[in-house]
């Protein structure tokens, strides 16, 4: 299964990469990039869907699924934005509602569970007949995120395991690229800006995103640094680092030595410019092409887990200063080949910048 997932994550980084005529339009953005495309245009069989009462108009076709499951979706953003969740809620009570009814108004499922997130009335979510209304379940479902704290920072499989307590808490995972697919898609119907969407906002035609927003602060093997593999970025401690492009997560390390004895350090703490080596908290992800993108010196261990398959955009850590550290900032390192070794290593904001996504901005 996981090498399913790296497939689907690879074919959509490639799709990532090609420009769409009026992407900006259907992704609320105004520089020109574009992401995860919503849609093809449908064929002339292709039937519209209609859209939920007050939406404005009907949803197009989509392949793969009916207009059920599409209507439900967009029930799922009409909540969701009544109630001003941020777009990348939509994604995860999407990706929820696929794993657990298929987007279906199940009439029952395990024990007393019911409709489309499969809420149950033992539980407290409800009457049975309140739970056989997709909004009513829907407006729980987003109730219930938003009271949990740092729910935006997770990955969308622990966020939803927060909200439903699922006995497969994994299972959610497996539906992240699609389910960010139906929302842009409803949502453009929908006339409902996406750009909040993390794995999604502010990726380039070449399918990049800056891993974080901040100014270099350190550059590429310059003469003081000539061992300097990659670029410092000066971002606050905390500071949510994102993937830079879609791909897997090849290498997740604590990489702190103590230069006085050749021991752990460790990344529980931060590190010193003089008594620590390595890179701290640090992940490599593997891209199509071979290329691989590294993120070093993180707070704490990683979002993600080595094997994991990621979104460009999708959150993958915060800055800190663990390892071979003076002070909180991103370390980011690109490399051709599939040689994660020095001899690998190419400037990195060179290739951001030939790549749609500049370092710095």
């Amino acid at each position: 299964m996981r090498n399913l997932i790296s497939l689907i994550v690879a074919v959509l980084a490639a799709i990532i990469a090609i420009p769409l005529l009026g992407a900006a339009a259907i992704f609320g953005g105004g520089n020109g990039t574009t992401c995860i495309p919503a849609t093809t245009a449908p064929s002339a069989s292709a039937s519209a869907v209609p859209g939920p009462i007050g939406s404005g108009g009907p949803i197009p076709a989509f392949d793969g699924w009916d207009g059920e499951q599409l209507s439900h979706v967009a029930t799922i953003l009409t909540v969701g934005n009544t109630k001003a969740v941020p777009p990348w809620g939509w994604v995860v009570a999407t990706a929820t509602a696929m794993q657990e009814s298929t987007l279906r108004n199940l009439a029952g499922g395990a024990d007393d569970s019911i409709g489309l997130f499969q809420q149950r009335p033992s539980q407290g979510w409800g009457t049975p007949e309140q739970l056989r209304s997709p909004a009513y379940q829907a407006g729980k479902f987003f109730d219930k995120l938003l009271t949990v704290e740092g729910w935006q920072q997770m990955p969308l499989t622990q966020a939803a395991q927060k909200v439903q307590r699922s006995a497969y808490p994994d299972a959610y995972a497996k539906h992240t690229a699609e389910a960010i697919r139906l929302v842009s898609h409803v949502g453009a119907a929908l006339e409902l800006s996406t750009v909040g969407i993390n794995p999604c906002s502010g990726v380039s035609a070449q399918g990049w995103t800056q891993p974080v927003h901040a100014t270099v602060v350190s550059g590429f093997r310059t003469g003081s640094r000539p061992g300097h593999d990659g670029v410092d970025l000066g971002a606050a401690r905390h500071t949510t680092i994102v993937a830079a492009a879609s791909g897997t997560v090849e290498r997740m390390r604590c990489n702190a030595i103590d230069t006085r004895t050749g021991g752990e350090w460790g990344c529980d703490r931060d590190g010193s410019p003089e008594l620590t080596r390595g890179c701290g908290w640090y992940l490599d992800i593997a891209h199509p092409g071979g290329i691989v993108t590294r993120y070093c010196h993180m707070q704490t261990q990683p979002y993600v887990n080595v094997g994991d398959p990621v979104i460009a955009g999708q959150p993958i850590g915060e800055v800190g200063s663990t390892g071979h550290s003076s002070g909180p900032h991103l370390h980011f390192e690109v490399h051709l080949n599939s040689d994660s070794s020095s001899a690998g290593a190419v400037e990195p904001e060179g290739w951001m910048t030939a790549h749609g996504a500049p370092l710095g901005q």
